[in-house]
């Protein structure tokens, strides 16, 4: 039986979105009725502004390498689709909390014992391991892990327009890059949204995994104010929380953004 496609004035009711919206609406009023919730829910939301910091600033900079390394995917030199297969498959293959140690502890002391070699050439003052802020560290590891996955979305993205709209670019004497701005990427960015909107979902759970560097993010500021309270239950029901809000916030502004742009494509 064939079914029933609805359009975006027909969408279901999203009964899920009320039901955890009632459910979110408990846990806060529980939260503002408890003297000690609440101050838990004052500590831990100062996490918010790094964990966010962590998240988009680790996603913008993935996409950007994600993008060329996408290009490089679809070059029509092989030794530089080699190579950037090279890195997605190894990058892509490594789990990001193990990337995280990786740059965090071996990586990042390497570059600045690098870089303090070049200084000393120079007759410059060393670095220290601590002049690499650990936050940064952080970012760069979700900006190396992330930008693998999102350079098979570009690349998908890339060759699924179709090569006649290419072909009558080139013939109406369009520049490589006027192809790509005016032609390829406006197509190309209608299909790689949805994965893209739900790397940048991904990207701020993961975002929590910063915590095992010591980095004051939500999960982070979580953990050690249920070491000094106890208070497990409520101190890791009021991280839940955060984060939902935080994803499911996330979710339903690119949903909407998704329908906008395929209504406008109609």
């Amino acid at each position: 039986m064939p079914v029933k496609k609805r359009s975006g004035s027909e969408a279901e009711f999203p009964w899920w979105l009320v039901a955890a919206a009632g459910l979110g609406a408990y846990f806060l009023y529980r939260i503002v009725t408890d003297d000690l919730a609440a101050q838990v829910l004052v500590t831990v939301s100062r996490g918010i502004q790094v964990t966010l910091m962590v998240s988009v600033l680790g996603f913008a900079m993935a996409a950007v390498l994600g993008f060329l390394l996408a290009l490089a995917l679809v070059s029509r030199w092989r030794v530089l689709r080699q190579l950037a297969r090279f890195y997605v498959e190894i990058l892509r293959g490594v789990p990001v909390l193990v990337l995280l140690l990786y740059v965090a502890f071996v990586a990042a002391p390497g570059l600045v014992g690098a870089m303090n070699w070049v200084r000393g050439g120079l007759g410059l003052p060393e670095m220290g391991v601590r002049d690499f802020p650990l936050v940064w560290r952080a970012i760069f590891a979700l900006t190396l892990g992330y930008s693998a996955f999102l350079a098979e979305v570009f690349r998908a993205g890339l060759q699924a327009v179709d090569a006649g709209q290419i072909e009558a670019a080139k013939a109406l004497g369009l520049s490589g890059w006027q192809r790509m701005r005016l032609v390829i990427f406006p197509q190309a960015f209608r299909t790689i949204l949805p994965p893209l909107g739900n790397d940048f979902v991904a990207i701020v759970k993961d975002s929590s995994l910063v915590s095992v560097l010591g980095v004051g993010d939500v999960t982070q500021l979580g953990k050690v104010t249920a070491a000094a309270n106890f208070r497990y239950f409520e101190t890791y029901n009021i991280v839940a929380l955060i984060y939902l809000t935080l994803t499911i916030s996330l979710s339903l502004i690119l949903r909407r953004l998704e329908r906008s742009l395929r209504d406008r494509a109609q």
